[in-house]
């Protein structure tokens, strides 16, 4: 189903069914298309929310982690939110352990993919090549284990992004902001249940990032779909939601 888009306050979001409060953070060029799967599959049985990150017009002062953890609060806040389990892929599982961190009593589960934190290879991390859509192609296409995932209708969407100079900022500010927050010393906090489903060929995020976050939270999970990069959710569907429904009916 095409996903509708709310406005309420300064935020945009998509609030679909009925039940526990699933909430899903996209990544630093991720897109409402990223979860279509995830939100037809969930919406049956819960309660699937997806505020837009202001990834590209947030204060360039505030374009960080913490930045992104406060929209979060407010956003949550405002929502009346509350007992949640929180899905964040790339960047958006970043911003999920921090705020976890911050707001124990809010989350009841995690489920990351590719998630940044503790090491991560990505496009962000230097000034992205304004103009040249064949270096934004290539980069978009090594987000996955096969390339025709990367559609023209992706690559046009990053290219599209990539080619401001006020998002580009953002972007590597936000990048700059991830690379530095490395939390291998927090996240032996983080005591909920947690679900780590990992590409077994990612190339952003390595299966060495995944095993290391099963190391270090304690009461997690952690599962690989192989031939599958850095975004499951888009590249295995099917896989990605049978493995999340089996962690969240236990």
């Amino acid at each position: 189903m095409a996903l509708r888009v709310k406005e309420e306050n300064r935020f945009r979001y998509v609030d679909e069914g009925t039940g526990k409060t699933l909430l899903l953070l996209h990544g630093l060029f991720g897109a409402l298309s990223n979860w279509e799967g995830v939100v037809n599959r969930f919406s049956k049985n819960f309660r699937v929310v997806i505020p837009m990150l202001p990834i590209y017009e947030m204060p360039i002062k505030e374009a960080g982690l913490e930045g992104l953890r406060s929209f979060l609060e407010e956003f949550v806040a405002l929502k009346g939110l509350d007992k949640m389990i929180i899905m964040g892929n790339s960047l958006g599982g970043h911003i999920a352990l921090v705020y976890t961190l911050k707001n124990p009593d809010k989350v009841t589960k995690l489920i990351l993919t590719g998630s940044s934190g503790l090491f991560e290879d990505s496009m962000g991390g230097s000034y992205p090549k304004r103009g040249n859509y064949d270096y934004i192609r290539e980069r978009v296409a090594y987000t996955f284990y096969d390339p025709a995932v990367a559609t023209k209708e992706l690559v046009d969407e990053v290219f599209e992004t990539t080619n401001s100079i006020p998002k580009c900022l953002r972007i590597v500010a936000i990048a700059k902001s991830a690379q530095r927050n490395n939390l291998a010393a927090d996240i032996p906090g983080i005591q909920v249940p947690t679900l780590l489903v990992w590409g077994l060929n990612d190339t952003i995020t390595p299966a060495m990032v995944a095993h290391e976050f099963n190391r270090l939270i304690p009461n997690s999970t952690l599962r690989f779909i192989d031939k599958c990069c850095h975004a499951p959710m888009m590249e295995h569907p099917e896989k990605f939601n049978t493995l999340v429904e089996d962690f969240l009916l236990n």
